[in-house]
């Protein structure tokens, strides 16, 4: 019997190894950046260890569920609940003086393992790049984004489309306030420039995404996150110059910690370009203050940030017989002609000069360890105009009388106009937020107000009439009501499944006139469901499905021409997500069905605006591929691909008497393949290596598939390159940065649109460059 107890013991010993695992993971912070030595507990084991030097940990441990404290210094202890089967765990801390910063978006963000298609950027990622161009370019290499540069450089007025939708249907929120303006739907980023500076982190969902705030999203929903204010007094001088005369200047100071609770952070930052594209110049201004109260449970925030640009106008784009008489930068914006229409010369004032500031007060509180709330009040002040010098313009356009002189009569004139906007937007925001080891629940929404004024005055004429000094020649105004309400949750079932469901409604009102008199005064009740399932498979793997309706109300540019609907939109999500130490892959199918869609025909009007018009039912379905390929410790290769089939179901052309029917056309405006890559190279730790490729496919800029609007392929590499050094003499740290774009000197257009059957396109700057330093004290 006792020569039996040995081995008996070692099969004990035995059958409980072959239970046990290696549970491993890595505990980062909201940058992303690893944690060196945060403590890993699991109390009913008595078990621990720490992250290694890339914050890195494993543990051996019996088959199931655990809980796992995780603990960092200056860091809010994490709880958590895992399961072995649930793969590579990747913990995030926040900074204790950070976690109720997060609340400010917390209620229309999403977690890395919910039902909905995203992508994160960090103030890390956009630090490299963030050399003065604007936030869309900086977002160019995300999965289904394309963007585009009226200046041709990225500086100055730039775009974004994701999935093929423009970016009106892009709902863009900062720190959960709405910006896409209400009227237009548009988001101007020209008018922050140097935002990115102020910006802790940004998150990108595809497709209808999670309710927010403002009007709904078609194409994907862009939270930006502003910075937090730091614990430790510090100052940043950065500086960055390249191609076409561009320049960047900012300046970055902040308290740190006052009293124990109070915080003040500023920037100041000036960019000057010249642009890719004649006389496209760029003068941007902007600045970013914030001051914080916090304690253990609450955090008031106040901010105010905006900017002053003034740009010369280069939003005509050109035609290939103007490129090829003129050249690939000729710009029409302020051309005088002759007789012949031979260019004379340029109007030197015809800019576009905006000023927006912004303000917004936060309150997050939390009550318990379950329960928090964030109330937020906002307004925005916009004015400016933009200027124009307008040849044989008619009196009759300008409610000017005809004049004779010497026996013939005058109802032409050259004159100079500017156009102006005047508007108002404020609200209040709110949530209330319930969370524990199951349940995740929000209930919030949003009270806006929108007053806008449009007027034009003539400042020079040759011929001026009977016409006053700033006379008003048009006074049109626009007013919109806002508010929505919605609740959303997530409900762990068990260790595998949480189950995802969200349901909003949205009331909008809507009043304008224009040339016409009341071109609407429209009241539109939505009501968006949402639900989805995430399901953990194995160790590394998991999948998910969502569905979400959406519907959104025409832009006051659709009611200036023609009589829209409502869109509506179904988006289907199946997706499936491999996370392990070395490889993460995220690949989803997406299918979005579309009644009524407002889709770009194309064309502009009179003023530039582009023109949208209801397509009855189409279809947007694709397939997206991303994913982080590590190596070596040295080497991570980051892919993207997006395939996808855009159509007009059954699309109807009418030239208002005769109807043709086309079948099933391409949606204008959506290339068939989007992909990215990103070589990111690290030999030490202070050097940065990242080759970026983009491929866009061809796209038409119709919906009739006319073979002059189609836009051609491209490809365009960048290079980025980043290093770092240390002191504690003159300064804590200096980083060098560097960036080669369109490496290959690819000739292309981005953008276009048509005016008739001619087709007129914004060309993209060829190899350029911009160097910059950054100083931390």
């Amino acid at each position: 019997m006792k020569i039996l107890v040995p081995f008996l013991l070692l099969f004990v010993s035995l059958s409980t190894q072959a239970q046990s695992v290696i549970l491993s993971g890595k505990v980062v912070n909201a940058n992303q950046e690893h944690l060196v030595g945060a403590t890993i507990m699991i109390s009913e084991l008595q078990k621990g260890t720490s992250t290694d030097f890339e914050g890195n940990f494993k543990l051996e441990v019996p088959k199931g569920s655990h809980t796992l404290k995780v603990s960092y210094v200056g860091y809010d202890s994490v709880e958590k609940l895992v399961s072995t089967e649930n793969g590579f765990i990747t913990i995030q801390l926040a900074s204790q003086e950070n976690v109720l910063d997060e609340v400010l978006v917390s209620a229309i963000r999403v977690s890395a393992d919910a039902p909905v298609t995203h992508s994160n950027l960090t103030k890390k990622e956009i630090s490299k790049r963030n050399l003065g161009q604007d936030i869309p370019i900086l977002m160019n290499y995300l999965p289904s984004v394309v963007t585009t540069s009226d200046a041709g450089a990225g500086v100055g007025y730039t775009g974004i489309r994701v999935r093929g939708s423009d970016a009106t249907r892009v709902n863009v929120t900062i720190n959960g306030i709405p910006y896409n303006d209400s009227e237009s739907h548009g988001t101007f980023w020209v008018n922050m420039p140097d935002f990115a500076s102020s910006t802790q982190s940004i998150q990108l969902q595809r497709g209808v995404g999670t309710s927010t705030n403002g009007a709904g999203a078609f194409g994907a929903s862009l939270n930006v996150l502003t910075d937090a204010d730091s614990n430790e007094s510090f100052a940043e001088v950065s500086t960055s110059l390249g191609s076409f005369n561009t320049q960047k200047y900012t300046v970055k100071a902040g308290t740190g910690k006052l009293n124990d609770h109070i915080k003040f952070t500023g920037r100041l930052s000036k960019i000057t370009s010249d642009g890719y594209i004649d006389r496209a110049s760029s003068d941007l201004k902007s600045y970013f203050l914030q001051g914080s109260y916090t304690d253990k449970n609450t955090l008031i925030k106040a901010l105010a940030f905006g900017g002053h640009e003034i740009t010369y106008q280069s939003w005509n784009g050109s035609t290939q017989f103007e490129i090829d008489t003129y050249g690939r930068t000729f710009n029409s914006a302020g051309a005088l002609y002759d007789a012949d229409w031979n260019v004379t010369g340029y109007y030197d004032n015809e800019v576009d000069n905006y000023k927006q500031d912004h303000y917004q007060l936060h309150w997050n509180q939390k009550y318990t360890n379950n329960w928090s709330s964030n109330i937020a009040l906002h307004y925005t002040y916009g004015r400016g105009f933009y200027e124009q010098y307008k040849q044989e313009a008619d009196f009759a356009d300008y409610n000017l009388t005809p004049i004779t002189i010497g026996g013939e009569t005058i109802n032409t004139t050259d004159l100079i106009r500017r156009k102006w906007l005047d508007n108002d937007f404020y609200g209040i925001t709110y949530n209330l937020n319930y969370k524990d080891n199951e349940w995740d629940v929000f209930l919030g929404g949003a009270w806006n107000k929108y007053e806008g004024d449009h007027f034009g005055e003539i400042i020079w004429a040759r011929y001026a009439s009977d016409s006053e000094l700033r006379e008003q020649y048009y006074s049109d105004y626009g007013n919109k009501e806002d508010y929505n309400l919605f609740i959303k949750a997530t409900y762990k079932l068990n260790e595998r499944i949480s189950l995802f469901a969200d349901l909003q409604n949205r009331n909008v009102n809507y009043k304008a006139n224009g040339v016409q008199e009341n071109i609407v005064n429209d009241t539109f009740n939505f009501f968006n469901p949402k639900a989805g399932i995430n399901y953990i498979v194995n160790d590394y793997n998991s999948l998910y499905f969502s569905y979400a309706r959406a519907h959104r109300e025409p832009n006051r540019t659709d009611y200036e021409n023609g009589n829209p609907r409502p869109e509506k939109l179904d988006d289907l999500e199946l997706g499936w997500r491999l996370n392990t130490s070395k490889l993460k892959i995220n690949t989803n199918v997406y299918y979005m069905f579309y009644t009524d869609q407002l889709a770009l025909t194309g064309e502009i009007d009179d003023v530039g605006s582009p023109i949208r018009a209801n397509v009855g039912e189409s279809y947007r379905l694709g397939l997206e591929v991303d994913a982080a390929i590590t190596i070596n410790d040295y080497l991570q290769i980051r892919p993207n691909i997006t395939l996808s089939q855009n159509k007009n179901i059954d699309f109807k052309e009418t030239d208002g008497t005769i109807v043709t029917d086309l079948g099933d056309t391409d949606i204008s405006y959506s290339p068939n393949i989007v992909a990215g890559n990103a070589i990111v190279v690290s030999p030490t730790e202070n050097l940065n290596v990242t080759f970026l490729s983009k491929y866009v496919g061809s796209q038409f800029m119709t919906n009739i598939e006319m073979s002059a609007s189609k836009l051609d392929s491209y490809f365009v590499n960048d290079l980025n390159i980043n290093y770092s050094i240390h002191s504690k003499k003159v300064f804590k740290e200096l980083i060098l940065s560097g960036l080669v774009n369109n490496i290959f000197d690819e000739e292309y257009s981005s953008n276009g649109y048509m005016w008739g059957t001619t087709p007129y396109l914004y060309r993209q700057a060829g190899i350029n460059f911009l160097v910059g330093a950054t100083f931390k004290f």
